[in-house]
């Protein structure tokens, strides 16, 4: 459920360390507007949400569950990776950024 998902504080300051360079986008999938909303301010994130109650993202990427972190390059490859992120992990993926 969206609502029982953790994402990482890394996740907001890797989107504040590389703004103008990578773009942020979360999604989460199922739940309410309540626990949509809350979690976005409880976790103070400031990129751009996307609630994806269908699930139509997720399957775009395949991504079968929560946390996931899918890279989506300039020319068009996508990354996958399953699990929450970790600040180092983020630097290394936009180490080029």
């Amino acid at each position: 459920s969206g609502s029982s998902v953790r994402l990482e504080p890394s996740v907001e300051a890797a989107s504040k360390q590389y703004a103008g360079k990578v773009q942020f986008v979360g999604v989460a999938w199922y739940g309410d507007d309540a626990s949509f909303n809350g979690f976005i301010t409880k976790h103070g994130l400031t990129f751009p949400q996307v609630s994806d109650d269908p699930g139509t993202v997720f399957d775009r990427f395949g991504v079968p569950s929560q946390p996931a972190l899918v890279v989506v390059r300039p020319d068009g490859s996508v990354e996958q990776y399953l699990g929450a992120v970790e600040p180092a992990q983020l630097e290394s993926l936009f180490a080029e950024a």
